[in-house]
Parts: C-alpha cells; sequence; structure tokens
C-alpha cells in the first residue's frame, strides 16, 4: 500500500478528529479501560489547531483517506488537544528546551506499517533544521513500544487526573535528536 506524507490543513480538522477516536478507541484496548479512553478522547485525544496553524502537524494518506497524524511543536504545550492543552503555548528555545513530539495517531488498521516511523522522521527533520537538538513527549501506554523503538527513554510515568475524576497513565519520553 501506498501511503503519502504531507502539512496538515485546517480543512483536515473534521477528518482528524474522527481518526484520533478511531486510534485512541481500537489501539488503546488492552491498555485503558473503555472509560479511560472515552476520557481521553473527551479532553485530552483531539485536534490542536495551533499545531495546524504552526505547520507542524502532518497527515498521512492513502488513496482514499488520511490513516495517520502527528507532529512536532516549538511551544511548551505538551498534550493535550483544543479542548485542554496541557502546557503553555509559549514558544521553546531551540538549542535549550525539548522541542515536542505532539498527537501522533494511527488508523487501526493501518497500525504497525512503518507510518509513525515515517511521521518521526519527518517530525525529526524539521525540528533540527529550526535549530532543535532534544525531543520530549507525553506517551500514550500503547504509544510506548512505538517511542522506545524510535531511541525514546521513559523519564517519568504520570497520571493525569482529568476534569470529571478520570485517572488517566501516560509515560513522559525524551531523546537527543
Amino acid at each position: 500500500m501506498s501511503y503519502t506524507l504531507r502539512t496538515a490543513e485546517p480543512a483536515d480538522a473534521a477528518s482528524l478528529r474522527l481518526l484520533i477516536e478511531r486510534s485512541a478507541r481500537g489501539l488503546g484496548a488492552g491498555f485503558y479501560t473503555d472509560l479511560e479512553t472515552e476520557a481521553a478522547i473527551r479532553y485530552v485525544f483531539g485536534v490542536d489547531s495551533r499545531l495546524i496553524a504552526d505547520r507542524t502537524y502532518f497527515v498521512v494518506e492513502n488513496a482514499t483517506s488520511i490513516v495517520a497524524c502527528g507532529g512536532w511543536s516549538h511551544r511548551r504545550t505538551l498534550y493535550g488537544g483544543d479542548q485542554r492543552p496541557v502546557g503553555s503555548r509559549e514558544a521553546l528555545v531551540p538549542g535549550i528546551d525539548a522541542a515536542r513530539i505532539r498527537a501522533f495517531f494511527v488508523a487501526p488498521e493501518h497500525a504497525r506499517r512503518g507510518i509513525g516511523r515515517q511521521l518521526f522522521t519527518a517530525c525529526h527533520a524539521a525540528a533540527a533544521a529550526a535549530g532543535f537538538t532534544r525531543f520530549e513527549l507525553m506517551a500514550t501506554l500503547p504509544g510506548v513500544p512505538l517511542y522506545a523503538a524510535l531511541g525514546f527513554v521513559a523519564l517519568e510515568s504520570v497520571t493525569d487526573l482529568l476534569p470529571d475524576g478520570t485517572s488517566l497513565a501516560f509515560v513522559r519520553m525524551g531523546r537527543e535528536l
């Protein structure tokens, strides 16, 4: 199957929302309960329109649809969508601060085909060109194996208490570019 990577556009937002929900439900099974997944979709997993506006968010398409998305950021926000970003939108300082890897989601039927690696390669090149030397991210539990395979190391386990009282486990990870 052939995949094409491009920069996300504002018009992609509705398709991205649906993809993110499908990815969270399909790939989160066995890692998060249904209650945790639905709370995460409501409060954490969503489109971050700032990443799209900054032109640091990518989509991967096949012949018929968007099958994955993910990006990087030069802002302090570590995770979360428009509904609840975690961290400020202040700019990071290249060479001092770690750029953020943000919001990687893959359609379940396209998982484990190298798409996450393709997204990361694009993020790595763009962040390096912007002068960053390190990455940091907040991994979902199903995302930890991908990021570990990409050279990230766990920095700490984090539990986010969501507005509805649901606790959601993550792993903060980092790596040098």
